[in-house]
């Protein structure tokens, strides 16, 4: 019998004996549909999951970090947008380039590690791994997971429930450089030998502010609601749920001022909180401004109070504390940002 498979003919012995061998052929066919189109099959994919701060660290100072962990390691990495508190950092590539870019990054926690604390914790980092695969990387009783611990040193943790809106799972790992290092490379092995079954549903994540409880700024006529580190332009239609902003969509010019004292619409929470972030001292000129007036308006129109600390000796980055409400903090350290992108080169919003 003569098989076509559109690029060469191959002649197939039917008999009592080769049936496995058809099966085979089959569950490869199979395979190779289920493969990522123009994906080799040692490629593989890891997504980890960061928070802003954490993402901000490996991106570093105009993106020098995240272009030199991509060169260096050869992985394909991918960074979600930052309008939500957490971000997924996609990595592509061979067991080898996906451990030296993880390594990198570690590396990178680790050197922060050292400028904050005497005593350095672990360096802990999250996995999301599709739910089908997570049983491979237990093992039959748990019998895998505790190898890994054992011969790595490392802490493995695997979420019993899934991340919302998912078919996927937290795998927490956690300890000291070389440890961690070895314990990822382990689990590639393992989803690389133990590829994902049926659909598999990516968790997205998501803002964890309600709409109705984000800020508002104004520009041009425009009304943004602040979300993460991005103002997000809202429809005339939308402003209706914001009581007295409603007249706006209607065409009818209101100051921002009266609408919103301090950058924030009335009734708010009134918790007080607060938030350190780091700003490379060669940047917070463009924050103070002349004569102090770019902090004193971003003070004024976010309601929050913004102190910058001297810079310490051999440090190249001042830190800032920002303290008010949540969204004054969030205004405040959207505004900051704002006026980094601008010096920068980048833009936020038009205005």
């Amino acid at each position: 019998m003569m098989m076509d498979n559109g690029t060469h003919h191959q002649i197939v012995q039917l008999n009592t004996t080769n049936s496995q061998n058809m099966n085979t052929i089959q569950q490869q066919q199979q395979h190779n549909e289920s493969r990522v189109s123009g994906e080799p099959d040692h490629f593989l994919t890891i997504r980890l999951l960061m928070q802003g701060k954490e993402v901000g660290s490996i991106i570093g100072k105009r993106g020098d970090n995240i272009k030199a962990i991509r060169e260096e390691s050869g992985a394909r990495i991918n960074i979600s947008d930052g309008t939500t508190p957490e971000r997924i950092v996609t990595m592509v590539g061979t067991i080898e380039t996906l451990a030296k870019a993880f390594g990198m990054i570690c590396q990178k926690f680790e050197d922060d590690l050292k400028q904050t604390c005497t005593t350095i914790p672990p360096i802990t980092l999250r996995l999301v791994v599709p739910a089908s695969q997570c049983g491979s990387i237990i093992g039959k009783g748990g019998a895998k997971i505790k190898e890994i611990r054992e011969t790595t040193g490392a802490s493995v943790q695997v979420a019993s429930e899934m991340l919302p809106s998912s078919t996927e799972r937290a795998v927490t790992i956690s300890g000291k450089l070389d440890s961690i290092e070895s314990c990822f490379r382990q689990i590639c092995h393992i989803m690389l030998e133990s590829p994902p079954k049926g659909e598999t549903i990516p968790y997205r994540p998501k803002m964890m502010i309600s709409p109705m409880h984000a800020p508002i700024i104004f520009a041009n006529g425009q009304a943004y609601q602040v979300q993460g580190q991005f103002a997000i332009p809202l429809p005339p239609n939308e402003l209706n749920a914001f009581g007295p902003l409603a007249p706006l969509a209607q065409g009818v010019p209101v100051p921002a001022a009266s609408l919103i004292p301090n950058g924030l619409p009335p009734n708010r929470t009134t918790l007080q909180t607060q938030r350190e972030i780091t700003i490379a001292n060669d940047l917070i000129g463009c924050i103070i401004g002349r004569g102090g007036q770019k902090i004193s308006e971003i003070r004024q129109a976010s309601g929050a109070n913004i102190k910058i600390a001297d810079l310490d000796e051999g440090s190249q980055d001042r830190h800032v504390t920002i303290s008010g409400t949540p969204e004054q903090i969030q205004l405040a350290e959207f505004l900051i940002h704002s006026r980094i992108a601008s010096e920068i080169g980048g833009i936020l919003i038009t205005h």
